[in-house]
């Protein structure tokens, strides 16, 4: 395993670190250096203070992904990963687009919404799967596009302390708000039934997600819906952190293979 990219995966996303923990150890370090990656295009938003440096940070991985050799501790190994065809950039550079739609932030309808988190922890997923030789990769975005609306739904308190608000202005406007009003106040009644509305939304991928079957070797690559489905029952009362129950289900999904 690759262990500083093991451990900043490890610090930053410790679901998917857990779950990548059943690929099988020939492709483990490659779906570590997928999701390491994942988390530096996430930081663009969250450390750049203007949309534009969001964006040159974005452009910046789009010149990696696209062959341009740069020294750094993910670059490094990503480009590693991508010249030897575990990793393709034809799964890669729809992640960057995704992130770019996301530094705006301005989804105006609940389709809008559906199609960000299909094409960006969807097409996560879709790279995971095909990183682990799943023979039919495409599979796997529903089941990653129902955690990223799970984890989107969670983060929706710290997103609002940040200024930002990834909800879709038609499912605010029908409790009468807007992105502005939510942002304010999280915790509103009007807010509190827009987030409902949306962990309909997120089962509703959940659900189309278990008529997708993935082979035993990529399991790893869904195993995130567990968790996905488990913050959805049990919404609005959600772990922070996770708890060992969450972890329980993991495992036993990753040592049976049952989704």
């Amino acid at each position: 395993m690759n262990d500083p990219i093991a451990d900043l995966v490890r610090r930053h996303d410790p679901d998917r670190f857990l779950t990548a923990l059943f690929a099988p150890p020939a492709r483990r370090d490659a779906l570590l250096v997928l999701y390491a990656f994942n988390h530096e295009l996430a930081r663009a938003r969250e450390v750049a203070s203007e949309p534009p440096l969001a964006l040159i940070r974005l452009q910046w991985w789009r010149e990696v992904v696209e062959g341009e050799e740069k020294r750094h501790e993910v670059a490094t190994p990503l480009t590693a990963s991508i010249a030897s065809g575990i990793l393709k950039p034809a799964h890669l550079l729809p992640l960057i687009e995704a992130r770019e739609a996301e530094v705006y932030g301005d989804f105006e309808t609940i389709a809008d919404w559906r199609a960000w988190l299909l094409a960006g922890a969807g097409g996560l997923a879709v790279a995971a799967a095909s990183a682990l030789d799943a023979p039919a990769p495409e599979a796997a975005r529903a089941f990653g596009a129902a955690y990223g609306a799970a984890g989107v739904l969670r983060a929706t308190g710290v997103l609002a302390g940040q200024g930002t608000c990834l909800l879709p202005r038609e499912a605010l406007v029908r409790h009468g708000l807007s992105p502005e009003d939510f942002i304010d106040d999280p915790g509103s009644p009007g807010a509190r039934a827009a987030l409902a509305d949306m962990v309909g939304e997120a089962k509703g991928l959940l659900g189309e997600a278990r008529r997708g079957t993935i082979p035993g070797p990529a399991v790893a690559s869904i195993l995130p819906a567990i968790l996905a489905r488990r913050d959805l029952d049990r919404w609005p009362r959600v772990a922070m952190p996770r708890r060992l129950g969450d972890r329980f289900a993991v495992v036993f999904a990753g040592l049976t293979g049952r989704v």
